[in-house]
């Protein structure tokens, strides 16, 4: 089979990994109204046990979901807010959409969170919340505590971001020097029933750490805190310093924990994730022929290490049939990181595809491809990227060394040159990454 025609299977299959976890389709599987019975998942609410209905939302597929929830509720929802990233937009009846920074935050994702509390604040026991969440919830909801500018909570989340911490560590940080995140904004929608819907972004797929869980307890403490800085070794502003400090001897009140009386009236629940992606590639590669292995949806670590682990089962299929015999599709999912050490331009997705092509160079027929299901890997305006064994030579004869831009974290510009990028646009879903690895 032709290396370009190996590329086409690998973009359909991951076009269709993204429509299985298409936001609209999912809030309308887990949601039906019939009558004034609203039914969510396997509970129930008769709505005219409400004064109001009420849609909040943060993330970058909060638009679709909020769009499928004014089909099923219509003139039933009184008003609401969410903040969205620029561009993942859509026509909204009901609710108003508010576009802000992401993944850094901004002044305008600020003023849509003050918004949201001052539609909450003040609700009674008949009030009903819709709280729709996705990927990029985090950095989309934001509302530093008093003291703290936003410039620097803007440097915290830049530090993080560049220093390699995890998805948990980074959340730990945020929900402390926030007014909403960490189960806060359940404190302050209390006493009204707060449905929370998720798209979940996270590996494993925890509520405490979508969009740093505004609705849910929090486990992580300020003493957590001070032992992620250490451990990368974080110069944050003195305002921060000083609060994460402060809660560490109890002068600053803890997030809330797991028996706080608001969160008795919240329920929470996960509409689509990373597995129901990697599902349905799994299907669709099936379809075109391949043998098909799901490696795992729970992939974290080092972009460039996943990367070898990657490659090294492809090199085993040529030598040995193992683990599964060609044609073979390999499938994983998940959310690596990457230590920024370069200034060139890229995401973590790019930068898998790039080592990999290194590690492939040569090889059989293979072909690799790493996208976000977000359509935006890192600061750039594409999903990720593709490759197959003949990508470094053809990088070579464009003056190219891979190694070098490797190094300079600049993947974007490599594929760039190559033609060899993917890009959606905004999906308007985000169930973290999709892996495919293509052996004949």
């Amino acid at each position: 089979m032709k290396d370009s025609e190996m590329r086409e299977d690998a973009r359909d299959i991951f076009n269709a990994s993204l429509k299985a976890v298409d936001p609209i389709i999912a809030v309308k599987k887990h949601l039906s109204l019939e009558g004034d019975v609203l039914q969510v998942g396997k509970r129930s609410y008769d709505l005219s046990n409400y004064s109001h209905i009420y849609v909040i939302g943060c993330g970058k597929a909060a638009a679709s979901m909020s769009y499928a929830l004014e089909d099923i509720l219509q003139n039933r929802i009184s008003g609401g807010i969410i903040n969205v990233k620029y561009g993942h937009t859509k026509d909204l009846k009901y609710i108003k959409i508010n576009e802000a920074g992401h993944p850094i935050p901004d002044e305008a994702g600020v003023k849509g969170t003050k918004e949201i509390l001052t539609l909450l604040h003040g609700l009674r026991d008949k009030d009903l919340v819709m709280f729709v969440i996705s990927g990029g919830g985090s950095a989309l909801l934001p509302l530093p505590k008093d003291g703290i500018s936003l410039e620097e909570k803007q440097r915290v989340t830049k530090m993080l971001l560049d220093s390699g911490a995890s998805i948990d560590e980074m959340n730990a940080l945020r929900k402390h020097i926030s007014q909403v995140k960490g189960g806060q904004l359940a404190r302050v929608a209390y006493p009204a029933t707060v449905i929370s819907l998720l798209l979940s972004d996270v590996v494993g797929d925890r509520l405490d750490v979508i969009a740093s869980g505004p609705t849910v307890p929090d486990e992580s403490t300020f003493g957590d805190c001070m032992s992620i800085i250490e451990k990368y070794n974080l110069k944050l502003p003195e305002s921060v310093m000083n609060l994460i400090k402060k809660g560490e001897e109890g002068e600053v009140e803890e997030t809330p924990k797991e028996g706080d009386p608001f969160f008795e009236k919240t329920v929470h629940v996960i509409i689509a994730s990373n597995i129901l992606a990697l599902k349905a590639a799994e299907q669709k590669a099936d379809e075109l022929g391949y043998n098909t292995l799901i490696l795992s949806s729970a992939i974290e670590g080092e972009t460039k290490e996943v990367a070898k682990v990657h490659t090294a089962i492809a090199k085993e299929i040529h030598a040995s049939g193992n683990p599964i015999s060609k044609p073979a599709c390999i499938i994983s999912g998940g959310e690596t990181t990457v230590t920024i050490t370069g200034k060139g331009l890229g995401g973590r997705n790019q930068e898998f595809v790039l080592a990999s092509a290194l590690e492939i160079a040569g090889m059989g027929d293979t072909v690799i491809l790493s996208c976000g299901t977000d359509g935006t890997d890192g600061p750039t305006d594409t999903a990720g990227a593709l490759v197959g064994r003949l990508t470094i030579q053809r990088a070579e004869k464009l003056g190219m060394q891979a190694r070098e831009y490797l190094g300079n974290n600049d993947s974007y510009h490599f594929f760039e040159k190559l033609d060899d990028l993917i890009k959606t646009g905004p999906t308007n879903t985000n169930v973290m990454d999709v892996r495919l690895l293509l052996v004949r």
